[in-house]
């Protein structure tokens, strides 16, 4: 069977605090348990982490996802062959260095991306909420 690599923070853990690499505070991505499920039917689901770099970090990566139940298939302390990887902090390489340095001016994780978005509304329409005489 094919093999994918889910980075775990900001992909399957919704990473908004970070506290120590086997201390993993926080809930799962939004529909993340369901995206695995399907993701099972085609591939092996192999999680991997900078905090399993640390110590005891593949196991506060287990305990976490087993506390959410979301079942993979393994999680590992290096980057596996794989088929596919999935990471909130990656720029995809199509061949042309010159797009790629572009991309990587301009990157944001999607959750910074969303915050940003959300600051840039609020200033928008600040004071637009008042009433007009």
């Amino acid at each position: 069977m094919k093999k994918i690599c889910l980075d775990f923070d900001g992909v399957i853990h919704l990473n908004a605090r970070f506290v120590a690499s086997t201390i993993i505070e926080g809930e799962p991505v939004p529909g993340v348990a369901h995206a695995i499920e399907r993701l099972r039917e085609q591939y092996n689901v192999v999680v991997h982490s900078c905090r399993c770099a640390s110590d005891g970090g593949v196991d506060a990566i287990k305990d976490w996802l087993m506390l959410h139940g979301i079942e993979v298939d393994d999680v590992v302390d290096y980057k596996p062959l794989a088929e596919v990887y999935v990471d909130d902090r990656a720029v995809a390489f199509d061949g042309d260095w010159v797009a790629t340095l572009d991309s990587i001016d301009v990157f944001k994780p999607w959750h910074q991306a969303l915050v940003d978005r959300y600051h840039a509304h609020k200033t928008r329409y600040k004071g637009s909420h008042k009433r007009r005489n």
